[in-house]
């Protein structure tokens, strides 16, 4: 047993709203740059729907993650060292920009200084890549609350896997469908094929933590780590010519802070915290030949940080008293081993992910509501689980391979979790048959109530700080920013996207932005230097323009 640590999230799907704060913030953070328009390390994805890109779980086509071979042993979905040779220059099985989409920005100049006229002048949208006139036909962001769901959410594959086992089992007519928000970031894992898969070898798990990064400067921008990747989470810089990837914010958690997507979530929906594991075993696990055994596998991988053998055997490896202290404390541990609440994305991948999900349970809370049942009460939601809007099917084929009875069990502590606690705050007492029926004593139901619903900051982020004695080691970085004019390497302003000074808004924005794609240096123009806004004011004194003329200003 050779025992490492591994930072680890997990996500409650019942409380995200689907705001994209996350999304906007860790775009801010980190892919504010020309070269990552299109890039986005967190997305959310509004479930069924195509995804981001377009269709990345349909591994037939995209040939992504690992399978076994004749002798039962992992190999690469998209072939070995000589068939990536022969593709090294032109693959097939690699998503082009239409199946991200063309980012885009509108010449607001035109409308800004169009001469009088009968005519309204139009902002026609722009390429941010090649600086022409555009049709917009796809975005990060499509699918957005079923957004024409008519004519693509057949073209989920998961949608349509299931529809071709069985017509019945989901139903797309508009008024009977389903939808839940699934936001993303890499996994992470701990068997990555994007690693396996690079040429170069600039891919890297820490050893620290597990964080998987890019060498910038190993990297030689072959794409073969974005076939590799099963979840499609690794981008291509079309500017510096590298491959970049979410890097789990690690400056921030190697001081005891939460990543960007964390911190700023709107639903307190992210939990932070580290797994201990035995990375001996990681090979086995995902070997195991029923892709729906790849859960418990990977739960088998997951050390008890509370036994003795797993905390001599960590000492033994180095790591650290308050490392495994954090362990010990961690939520995602809790929420994933001890509760068993959380699940993986696309585990049959057997790529390890470790970023899990609590699956969503209100959408049947709703539904029995609106019929005008009470919907917390334990009989009538346990019997309604079974007939989910949406539909059980569907979410064992996001998180259990297939494996509905992992998926109605996870529901079924979700929905005792409500009917029990919903009685004790309306002073009844407490029903012990309730936490019973789904395996759980009522001690261990509360203290799940209040780690998925009144946890406080410490309890959903407990993350270990780096030691001193491991700072040189660190210093060797896999971030994108460091490179190309990241932040940091001049001045930062306020809006992010035309970083340093001048700070370029509204008309001004397309034209610096394309005069970034085509120049070594920052976007420069005299007259826009300290401007933050229309009056052209820095913030200092009063504008011109802002309030209008008196006659001390007219003498």
């Amino acid at each position: 047993m050779r025992v490492m640590a591994q930072m680890g999230m997990v996500m409650n799907l019942d409380k995200c709203i689907g705001c994209h704060t996350c999304s906007v913030t860790c775009k801010q953070a980190w892919t504010n740059r020309a070269g990552t328009e299109y890039v986005w390390f967190n997305n959310v994805e509004t479930r069924p729907g195509q995804g981001y890109p377009r269709r990345y779980e349909d591994q037939e086509r995209w040939r992504g993650g690992w399978e076994l071979n004749r002798n039962g042993n992992l190999r690469l979905k998209a072939g070995g060292r000589v068939k990536k040779l022969f593709g090294i220059f032109a693959s097939p099985v690699q998503p082009e920009l239409g199946d991200y989409y063309e980012p885009w920005t509108y010449d607001y100049q035109t409308l800004v200084e169009a001469p009088l006229g009968d005519d309204f002048p139009v902002a026609r949208p722009k390429s941010l890549i090649t600086g022409e006139d555009t049709k917009i036909t796809w975005s990060a962001n499509w699918d957005d609350n079923l957004g024409g769901s008519s004519e693509t959410l057949g073209l989920d594959p998961v949608v349509e896997k299931l529809r071709r086992e069985s017509e019945d089992k989901v139903r797309l007519e508009l008024e009977q469908t389903f939808m839940f928000y699934l936001p993303r970031i890499c996994e992470h894992c701990l068997n990555p094929s994007c690693m396996a898969s690079c040429p170069s070898g600039a891919i890297y798990k820490r050893a620290e933590d597990g964080i998987v990064l890019v060498d910038q400067d190993r990297c030689r921008g072959w794409r073969q780590c974005i076939t590799g990747c099963p979840y499609k989470k690794i981008y291509f810089n079309h500017r510096s010519g590298k491959a970049e990837k979410c890097t789990f914010c690690y400056p921030r958690v190697e001081v005891g802070l939460p990543t960007v997507c964390s911190e700023t979530c709107v639903g307190r929906l992210r939990y932070l915290g580290l797994f201990l594991y035995d990375a001996d075993a990681v090979s086995a696990a995902a070997s195991v030949e029923d892709p729906q055994d790849l859960y418990e596998a990977q739960l088998d991988l997951m050390l008890d940080p509370h036994d003795p053998e797993v905390v001599a055997e960590a000492r033994r490896s180095g790591i650290p008293d308050d490392w495994l202290d954090a362990a010990r404390r961690s939520p995602v541990y809790a929420l994933a081993k001890t509760y068993r609440v959380a699940l993986p994305l696309h585990p049959e991948y057997r790529t390890m992910p470790m970023v899990w999900y609590v699956p969503p349970l209100s959408p049947v809370v709703d539904l029995l509501s609106s019929q005008g049942h009470d919907a917390e009460d334990a009989g009538t939601l346990f019997g309604a689980i079974e007939a989910l809007r949406i539909p059980v099917e569907y979410l064992a084929e996001l998180f259990t391979a297939g494996d509905t009875d992992v998926v109605t069990g996870v529901l079924r502590k979700l929905a005792a979790m409500r009917s029990y606690m919903r009685g004790v705050s309306l002073g009844r007492e407490p029903d012990a048959s309730i936490p019973a029926s789904v395996g759980m004593s009522e001690e261990a139901l509360y203290e799940m109530y209040r780690l998925m619903a009144i946890a406080k900051y410490e309890d959903r982020y407990v993350i270990p700080t780096a030691h001193v004695e491991d700072a040189h080691r660190l210093e060797e970085m896999g971030c994108s920013l460091d490179f190309d004019d990241g932040p940091g390497m001049y001045d930062s302003g306020p809006f992010g996207e035309a970083s340093g000074s001048p700070v370029p808004v509204a008309v001004e924005t397309f034209h610096a932005l394309r005069d970034r794609q085509t120049a070594d240096e920052p976007a420069s123009d005299g007259s826009m230097r300290g401007r933050v806004n229309l009056l052209n004011w820095d913030g200092n004194g009063r504008p011109d323009g802002m309030f209008p003329p008196t006659a001390k200003d007219a003498s």
